[in-house]
């Protein structure tokens, strides 16, 4: 059934979409006992129709949510805009993204801002909050939510993450089920916890063959594809490289692939490399990529729920939540065994 697209309500939505006014109500306010392809659905029809909520507690100024990165100049960030926006736009909330760096000047800059337009909650990405910028969040009474906590987040600040520590363990264990031995692996910024989680789950995997990580086989990079690049050339180069490698991100992935094209290395006939985020640039990659998924949409949705909910003083009841990685067998990696290796 159509819905007008003037004046729509929330009945119309429900009626459009086959459920109850109830169940319309729960995706707006962000609940989660909503199933996920009836909340898509709501989602969509909000979206599509326009829908704004009437006599809101925030009459007589714009609803907003701010979006807060370290680094913007990535496809992953792009992914977490989305998820975001999807929740917020279909709650009648708008978006403010911002990429404040660590500066002083910078964070005191992004506050009065922040101050000027009364927004309804923050989600930083990849960081840790700063005292003093989480004691004025406070004063303002300003949610706030993080994604990707870079350390241990305050103890009332929600994080959403993903199971890192098993997706570096799962990526490491398929490159060992393929007979792989000699397994290098890229790092992602040390300070960030994400980027410890899967170098612990590499190394645990190996622990579990019966392997050790050297030292010669682990290189950091910045999740960018010229670290990764970089890091591969110095793998690469060892006495006895290794048979494989894993990037805990799809840039260094593919930039580990371009390290091994130009040393005339095939991938995976010679190299097999794996990947983590699962970006949409790595389907379409020569050969595509296998990689770890974490769900950046989702976690970038759950985010802003999450911080919506908080805004109209709900309380949250699980402030720390990983969502699940998975495994996305491509064509980059093979069996050590197969012939030509």
């Amino acid at each position: 059934m159509a819905v007008a697209r003037q004046r729509v309500t929330i009945a119309a939505i429900a009626e459009a979409a086959g459920v109850s006014v109830p169940t319309v109500s729960r995706v707006l306010n962000g609940r989660s006992d909503v199933s996920p392809q009836t909340r898509e659905l709501i989602e969509r029809l909000l979206r599509e129709h326009d829908y704004r909520p009437r006599n809101s507690r925030h009459s007589g100024r714009a609803r907003l949510v701010d979006l807060v990165f370290n680094d913007l100049d990535s496809p992953w960030a792009l992914e977490l805009i989305r998820g975001v926006e999807d929740v917020s736009h279909a709650a009648g909330v708008g978006t403010v993204v911002s990429q404040v760096h660590h500066r002083t000047t910078v964070a005191r800059q992004w506050l009065q801002n922040l101050r000027a337009r009364a927004s309804d909650g923050v989600i930083f990405v990849t960081s840790d909050v700063a005292e003093p910028i989480h004691a004025e969040l406070h004063r303002l009474k300003v949610p706030v939510v993080i994604i990707d906590p870079a350390g241990g987040a305050a103890a009332d600040v929600p994080t959403i993450g993903a199971t890192n520590w098993s997706g570096g363990r799962t990526a490491t264990d398929h490159l060992l089920s393929l007979g792989h031995r000699r397994i290098g692996f890229v790092a992602g910024p040390k300070d960030l916890l994400c980027s410890r989680a899967r170098l612990d789950g590499y190394r645990a995997a190996l622990e579990a063959a019966g392997l050790q990580a050297g030292d010669e086989l682990i290189e950091t990079g910045d999740f960018r594809h010229e670290s990764g690049f970089a890091a591969a050339n110095k793998l690469l180069s060892v006495a006895n490289p290794p048979t494989a490698i894993f990037a805990s991100s799809d840039l260094m992935a593919l930039g580990v692939c371009e390290a091994a094209r130009r040393r005339g290395l095939r991938v995976p006939d010679q190299l097999s490399v794996v990947g983590f985020d699962d970006l949409p640039e790595s389907r379409w990659a020569s050969p595509p990529l296998t990689t770890v998924r974490q769900p950046l949409a989702e976690m970038g949705a759950l985010a802003a729920r999450t911080v919506l909910r908080l805004s109209r003083g709900e309380t949250i009841e699980t402030p720390r939540v990983e969502l699940v990685t998975k495994l996305m067998v491509r064509e980059s990696t093979s069996s050590l065994a197969e012939p030509g290796r």
